[in-house]
This record gives structure tokens, sequence and C-alpha cells, in this order.
């Protein structure tokens, strides 16, 4: 074998190896404290706001500015961890937020019109429920899918380690290995 050969297996090998790397970006514990401090004092504004107004335009301001400081503090969990269940929570508690809102402003309303106002509130957290279940779905589906390719870029190093003789074979698929999480 000549060294040129060797040399192009190996970069190529090391690409193939370099692929499947990615990671969200997460925030730090201090970013992640201050946030928790900056959604409070937001809260605490937005229903400082609401203490002006009566009846039930009040009821959907406090229920506006807690929907506002649950999905908030979900977000910033998110960002702190970076997990996809966190990010399922954010859906669900923004659905969930939603429909209180809208509930509330149903209060407004009477007889017939009460009832449909509630109905399609309720559709409305039911189909964005039902969202935040696929995207989960779909997250696990990307992990399979990744764990998929894996094991077939795992495959074509190990096939082109093949073409290589004695230690260089031998280094070539333990570092194949090594890097693929195989053993």
């Amino acid at each position: 074998m000549n060294t040129s050969f060797k040399i192009k297996s190996a970069l190529l090998i090391s690409a193939l190896l370099a692929l499947p790397v990615a990671q969200a970006a997460t925030i730090s514990k201090d970013e992640y404290k201050a946030g928790k401090t900056r959604i409070s004092a937001e809260y605490k504004a937005a229903k400082a706001a609401c203490t002006a107004m009566s009846g039930n335009a009040k009821d959907v301001c406090e229920e506006q500015a807690k929907g506002k400081e649950k999905v908030a503090l979900a977000e910033l969990e998110y960002a702190h961890s970076g997990k996809p269940a966190d990010q399922t929570k954010v859906l669900t508690t923004k659905a969930k937020a939603e429909y209180e809102v809208a509930k509330e402003k149903c209060d407004d309303k009477a007889g017939n019109d009460k009832d449909v106002c509630v109905k399609e509130a309720k559709a409305a957290e039911t189909k964005a429920l039902a969202d935040a279940k696929l995207g989960k779905q779909v997250g696990e589906a990307r992990k399979d899918a990744a764990e998929d390719k894996r094991d077939a870029n795992y495959k074509v190093a190990v096939e082109k380690c093949d073409a290589l003789a004695g230690d260089a074979k031998s280094a070539c698929i333990s570092g194949a290995k090594a890097q693929f999480g195989k053993s």
C-alpha cells in the first residue's frame, strides 16, 4: 500500500466520523438564574398592570400574565438543558396557557356563544397538544435516524478498512469502533 492511499483513507475516515456530532447550545447557570429573576420581575409588572382593570378584562389580563410567565420559564429551562423533552414541555405549556386565556375570554359571552367559544378553545388546545406530541415523535424518529446513519457510516468505515492490511487495518477498525461507539 502506498502512503498517499493510507493518508487519504485516514482523512476520509476522520471526515466520516465527525459528521454525526451535533449538540444543542445551552445557557450557563448564571444566565439561567438571571433569566428566572427577569421572568419573575416581568410577571410582577404584568400582574400589577392588571390591577387597573376590572371584571373579566382583569381576569384575562392576569391569565395572560400567568401564561406568559409559565411559557417563559419553560423556554428558559429548555435553553438551559437543551433536552428534547424540555422542548416538548415548551410546546405543551404554550398550548395550555393559550387555552386558559381563551377560556377566560369566553366568560364575556353567554349561552350557546359561550359554549361554542369554550369548545373552540378546547379544540385549539387539543390540536396544539397533538402537534407537541408529534414533535416529540419526530424527535424520537430523528434520534433513530441518527443511530441508523451512524451504523451505516460505521459499516462504510469498516469496509474501507478492509482495503488496508496488518496493523493499519487493525488501527483503522479500532478507530472506527471508538468513533461510532461500537465494541
